[in-house]
């Protein structure tokens, strides 16, 4: 089962055979051994790339819980004798890798230096929370799933350009004058989908409806890092997240526009499996983060 899991996670036979300190011919003849025991084939290989079959991706899933549960069983027996150990397996989108999670990871490693961190990054982790031991995701208001959430920081999500680009450009006093100007798009499910030409924005007291406008996109990413960083080089305007920019703000680095205005609100939280044990090392990354920030912090 860990030699499955690690060749889909590396990638590769020969990967998955490097991370695990085995040859490349002992992966393989486990792999097989595993696709004979099931009587069934998990991966479709080719020269170029290895594609999970149906029967991969729903074994998949349930190899992560059970391998987690085995991990936790002896972590929980070292506990006793050794303090916290073992490896806390983190889901979060990039966004919040980069910079909600990574600038305080030195702090974190102080106060464990027992307790790895594995972190997953994907930009729409909702859908695999119970493959980790926590899942750390920005949702918009009214999310509602069947989840067990801790919300830990609220944010706004604001429209915000440099400087330079607004010298060069101006700067969109109207929401009709968005359609003047160039947009840096991350493919919101909302406004139309991936394609959309349209933005939809809300007014911040709450009062009116929500209004549609034109915009010229001239960069789409999946990345907000890519987003955030062209907006910073001065490229054109984003939609980025308030709390996360705010250094960039203060310094006078990012302009907040439209202030009247903004995409929506989000509450970040870190979301756990359905399974009932909450390992203590799990439990202790979960104080640890939420204290870094307020949760009415927006």
């Amino acid at each position: 089962m860990k030699v499955f899991q690690r060749v889909v996670d590396e990638g590769g036979f020969a990967a998955a055979a490097r991370a695990l300190d085995m040859s490349p011919a002992g992966v393989t003849r486990l792999f097989s051994d595993l696709e004979q025991h099931l009587g069934a084939r998990l991966m479709q290989r080719t020269t170029r790339k290895l594609a999970l079959t149906d029967a991969g991706v729903a074994y998949l899933q349930r190899v992560r819980s059970i391998l987690l549960e085995i991990e936790d069983a002896e972590a929980s027996v070292s506990t006793h004798t050794e303090g916290l150990q073992g490896t806390v397996h983190i889901l979060t989108s990039p966004l919040l890798a980069s910079h909600f999670l990574a600038p305080h990871l030195g702090k974190w490693r102080a106060l464990y230096p027992k307790v790895a961190l594995d972190i997953t990054v994907d930009p729409f982790p909702q859908s695999r929370i119970d493959e980790f031991d926590v899942t750390f995701m920005s949702v918009d208001e009214g999310y509602d799933a069947s989840v067990v959430a801790r919300p830990l920081v609220k944010s706004e999500w604001i429209l915000c350009a440099s400087p330079a680009y607004l010298k060069r450009s101006g700067t969109p006093q109207t929401l009709q004058e968005l359609a003047q100007h160039d947009y840096l798009k991350f493919p919101w499910h909302q406004g139309g989908g991936a394609g959309s030409r349209r933005l939809r924005l809300k007014p911040v007291s709450g009062l009116g409806e929500p209004q549609e406008v034109d915009i010229q996109v001239v960069l789409t990413s999946l990345s907000f890092d890519v987003l955030y960083r062209a907006a910073l080089g001065d490229v054109g305007i984003a939609v980025l997240s308030r709390l996360l920019i705010a250094q960039h703000l203060a310094s006078g680095e990012l302009v907040h526009l439209l202030p009247d205005w903004h995409f929506s609100c989000s509450t970040i939280y870190a979301a756990l499996p359905s399974r009932k044990l909450v390992p203590a090392r799990t439990r202790a990354f979960l104080d640890f983060v939420s204290q870094l920030v307020p949760v009415e912090q927006v």
